[in-house]
């Protein structure tokens, strides 16, 4: 019975000493503290999540606002912008519970470095395809020889760039190959002009050659006349006299025109009486 009654005091000591005045102060005091912290860093994610709503919007509003601009381009910098932003709010937090956010940044650099150095062609043809996007050279549509490859470009994406070959051939381009070398947009201006030469004999008339190249062109449904087409003698060959012609036409028919004239041409010149010149030999035996 003197046991119970000891155990029972103990424990109403225990009891004494929990609502202890100056201990129920610090435990109120402490969460009080943590109270505040916890609203405080919730009040961070809040703004924080807003403003990187906010500038993930702006900046993709921007691309809406000019046609010139890529979309996709600024919808990937737009994610970037509102993660870059979330990350220094989930540091904020951090902070607010005394954690050392110095070695946090310090491993978020070094895994970043890792990382960059690990996909260090992939960031290349990602940085290549950002240029290609905010300074356009070609777009989906065109016609363009780049990176090595002719043909049609059918889609333009961070990395690379797809292109189908006129043997219907699905190309698909890193565009870290595209940038930096020459790149040649045959779809850029709507009117092109189609350089081919023609050779004539040294006996055949300058002048004829050209009006029957001109009646050619006048005849042709996709050459234009104005610009007025360029026909005029540019070498003095060995065999014969080298014509420079240059047509116009609409870049949609230049395929058209360049592999249509030569046959059309040269059927005229023959029909007017010129012959192309070839390479031949003379020889000449001497009898003893």
């Amino acid at each position: 019975m003197l046991r119970q009654v000891s155990e029972v005091t103990d424990q109403v000591g225990e009891v004494a000493k929990f609502l202890n005045p100056e201990r129920l102060d610090g435990y109120m005091s402490t969460g009080i503290a943590m109270g505040t912290k916890v609203l405080i860093a919730l009040v961070i994610f809040i703004i924080g999540s807003w403003i990187a709503k906010k500038v993930k919007n702006g900046i993709t509003k921007m691309a809406k606002k000019s046609p010139q601009l890529d979309e996709t381009l600024f919808n990937f910098l737009g994610s970037i912008a509102r993660w870059v932003i979330m990350a220094f709010v989930f540091i904020a937090i951090l902070g607010q519970f005394g954690v050392e956010t110095t070695s946090i940044v310090a491993l978020l650099g070094a895994a970043g470095l890792a990382v960059g150095l690990a996909l260090q062609g992939a960031m290349s043809n990602l940085a290549a395809g950002v240029m290609l996007m905010v300074f356009r050279p070609y777009k989906i549509g065109d016609f363009v020889d780049a990176g090595g490859h002719f043909g049609n470009v059918e889609d333009i994406t961070l990395f690379t760039t797809d292109m189908q070959t006129f043997d219907n051939q699905k190309i698909i381009i890193p565009n870290g190959k595209i940038w930096g070398e020459k790149i040649v947009n045959h779809s850029h201006h709507a009117v092109r002009g189609v350089d081919m030469r023609f050779n004539i004999a040294y006996d055949d008339d300058v002048e004829k050659a050209r009006k029957v190249i001109s009646k050619v062109f006048a005849d042709h449904p996709h050459i234009k006349q104005d610009p007025a087409p360029f026909i005029e003698v540019e070498t003095l060959s060995e065999r014969s006299v080298e014509i420079l012609v240059r047509p116009f036409t609409d870049g949609a028919h230049y395929f058209d025109v360049i592999y249509s004239v030569p046959e059309l041409v040269k059927a005229a010149l023959g029909k007017a009486g010129m012959s192309t010149p070839y390479p031949s030999q003379k020889i000449i035996m001497v009898k003893e």
